[in-house]
This record gives structure tokens, sequence and C-alpha cells, in this order.
């Protein structure tokens, strides 16, 4: 049952690319805002069994969401809960393929060894938020085991230093309950071994997305104050949830 499983997401996701691709672009024709892209990542976190709960609001107007990141079901549950695009590492963009595909969401690709790119790099995450509303990104930069979290990366933050005006800056925990451990992406576990071994799940994937209070005051002071001042918040109310859960 779980190979059946797998062979039927697998083909409805590949149907729901095409209709998402063809009306992504009929839309451009019309000058309409990219919404396909955040519609096809929330259903392929639909078709992989993802049962999303929201708590809090999305900040007011312009906003870049700091999350904590565990696997790759991440990405669709951050798209269902926000509509955001995302900043990734330039790695992802290695192949004309994934750079379309990718592209597709209004990904703003960062070189994170390429301090001579920093100026563009933040043009382009600025653009970003002008155009789709929100953004986010992982500042942990890989995943964790979801038991904790690993050591914010300030550079990654750079883009934001200052913040733009009228940008909230805003934590989120991406929760996924006692399930934490058969959900994470860590170890010598490759990515697709991980995107197949879930769509072999039968049990729904529960997901609490927890928007936590936006940054404020001299938590927006700098780049470190900022991943500090998330990481903290993060971490607070994944302490929480875990005492909870006992």
């Amino acid at each position: 049952m779980a190979k059946v499983r797998v062979i039927l997401r697998l083909m409805m996701m590949a149907a729901l690319l095409i209709i998402c691709v063809i009306a992504h672009y009929i839309w451009r024709l019309f000058g309409s805002s990219p919404i396909w892209p955040s519609i096809f990542l929330a259903g392929i976190g639909w078709i992989a069994g993802v049962e999303l709960r929201i708590t809090g609001t999305r900040a007011k107007g312009g906003v870049f969401l700091l999350a904590n990141h565990v696997s790759w079901v991440d990405i669709p549950a951050i798209s269902w809960a926000s509509g955001a695009g995302f900043v990734a590492n330039d790695g992802l963009a290695a192949t004309a393929l994934t750079r379309w595909f990718f592209g597709l969401n209004d990904t703003v690709f960062v070189a994170r060894h390429d301090p001579a790119s920093v100026a563009y790099q933040v043009e382009q995450v600025r653009k970003g938020l002008s155009e789709k509303g929100a953004l986010a990104i992982f500042p942990e930069a890989t995943t964790s085991d979801g038991s904790g979290l690993l050591k914010f990366k300030s550079s990654l933050l750079g883009a934001l230093n200052p913040v733009p005006q009228g940008i909230s800056v805003q934590p989120v925990l991406i929760d996924y309950g006692p399930d934490v451990a058969e959900i994470a992406w860590v170890g010598e576990e490759s990515g697709p071994a991980c995107f197949l071994r879930l769509l072999a799940r039968a049990k729904p994937i529960a997901v609490t997305f927890h928007y936590l209070p936006p940054l404020s005051g001299d938590e927006l002071k700098d780049r470190k104050t900022m991943a500090a001042a998330a990481q903290q918040a993060i971490q607070a109310r994944l302490s929480e949830t875990q005492r909870v859960a006992l």
C-alpha cells in the first residue's frame, strides 16, 4: 500500500504542476499577481497529507518571516499559511530547470559565500518583498531534528540591515509536535529519499504554524540582534509547546 500511495500522490502532484503552470502563465498575460505557485505548493502539502493549523496572525503589510527548518514539508506549510516567496541558497538554481521552477514562486537566490554580490542580493530581496509582499528564510541554513534549534546565521539577514521602511520582521515556529522525529530530514538521508518516505506515510502530517510577535525596538538594530531575537522567540515557543505535550 505504501508504494501505491507514493505513486498516486506523485501522479496527483504532476497533474497539479501542469495545471498550475498553465494557469500561472495565463494569469501573467493579464498582469495579475502570481498566486498559482503558492497554490501549487499548498496543494503539494495537501496531497502529501499535511493538516495545517495556524496560531497568531501575520503582520500587516510587507513581512519577512524567519522560520525554523525541519523538513521539505516546511516549504509547502509556509506557502499555505502565508503565501510567501522564499530566500534560498543559489545552489538551488544550479540548473536552468530548477531556477525556472523556484523562480515561479519569486524565490530570491543569495550567494552566501560571495561578499561582492551583497549589494545586489539586498536589492533582490527588497524587490521580492515589494512584489510578493512576504518572503521567508530559514536562518539555520539547514534542517534540524526539530527537538531544538541550530544557531541562526545572521549573515543571511544582511539584506535587512537596515530593515526596509514598512517591512515587518516576524519569527514563526513550524511545529510538528510529537511526530517531529518522523518528519525531520537529518543525517545521511537524501532529499529524494525523505520526500518519498513522507509520501509513503499513511498517517497525516500534523503541522502547527505559529506566528509570533514581530521584532521591534532594539531587536531590529542590526542583523545580529535580529537573528538572536528571532531565535530566542522561536525557541521559547518551541519549549512551551514541548512542555504542554508532556
